[in-house]
């Protein structure tokens, strides 16, 4: 089987220095599995590779979308797919490298052959507060009510939308993945899992640079362009907080803490979801990955021949 290395792991846990070292010593291209890094319009805000980066190993569907072209995980999973047999082809190692275990759960076990939704049936639901769509999903699928978070209204939404157009519960479309790779390939994970404390000094002092380095002109050029406020691209970290900036309505220190607490926040739902979600037999790194620690990973997550 074809071998791929992966590296996942919350934002600032050092997936990316661990890659470049993997990419150098294994004759490796690394393929972005990041939601926010897929967009060209954001590379200071999403930590997108530097050219000293670039330089030094070859990245791909790294800034691949422009921010109005959303990209859902199965659309992601189709262009790493084509990547991945682009780079094995080359004979070179794949390292897919992110913190979006959407997207990388989608890409290995496929995605549910879930039909196209009545268009009724989604401007409705969408037309709907997410209290009132939520009250509906209680009746028509109490397990997903049950399970999702109330303010979720995206994924309120979607799992009412399912169940309305096509008579079946999401969870009952999701048991029957379609288009997976994981079978196909011969894997090699890591899952980076630092100390806490250190991984969230990490996110404050990143996003602290952010700021300093032009992530606030970023957003004021994305701002500029009007686009829909639903799309994934407004939704990134430190967007919210930036444009509340530049709004008037938080000083320069207000929005530094709120973007460095927005930060924490999303890299404490990605330790959770890595920590519990990917395979039990997925080798998870609790060292913090500095250069001290950095050999030890990557003779983990190296492809053994």
């Amino acid at each position: 089987m074809n071998m791929v290395a992966l590296i996942a792991g919350p934002t600032a846990s050092g997936k990316s220095a661990l890659a470049l070292a993997l990419a150098e010593k294994a004759n490796g291209v690394i393929v972005n599995a990041d939601s926010a890094q897929i967009y060209r319009d954001l590379p200071i805000l999403s930590a997108a590779p530097s050219t000293k980066e670039t330089a030094r190993a070859e990245h791909r569907l790294y800034g691949a979308r422009d921010a109005a072209d959303p990209c859902s995980a199965a659309d992601w999973a189709e262009s790493a797919k084509r990547e991945i047999a682009d780079v094995q082809k080359s004979g070179r190692l794949p390292i897919l490298v992110g913190g979006t275990g959407l997207y990388l759960r989608t890409l290995l076990e496929g995605i549910a052959p879930v039909p196209p939704i009545d268009p009724a049936v989604r401007k409705r639901v969408r037309a709907t507060s997410v209290e009132d769509n939520l009250l509906q999903l209680q009746k028509a699928d109490p397990d997903a009510a049950s399970r999702l978070n109330p303010n979720d209204r995206t994924r309120i939404a979607r799992a009412l939308e399912v169940v309305w157009s096509t008579g079946q519960k999401l969870a009952d479309w999701q048991s029957r993945r379609e288009g997976g790779i994981g079978g196909d390939i011969s894997l090699s994970p890591l899952i980076l899992l630092p100390p806490r404390p250190w991984l969230y000094e990490r996110c404050d002092r990143r996003f602290e640079t952010m700021v300093e380095s032009g992530a606030i002109e970023e957003v004021q050029a994305l701002l500029a362009r009007n686009l829909d406020p639903s799309l994934p691209v407004m939704r990134a970290i430190g967007v919210r907080e930036i444009a509340a900036f530049l709004a008037g309505e938080l000083d320069r220190e207000e929005m530094i803490a709120r973007g460095s607490q927005a930060t924490r926040n999303y890299a404490k739902r990605q330790y959770t979801w890595f920590a519990h979600q990917p395979p039990a037999d997925w080798p998870r790194f609790t060292t913090p990955l500095d250069e001290g620690a950095l050999p030890e990973a990557l003779a983990l997550v190296e492809p053994k021949t």
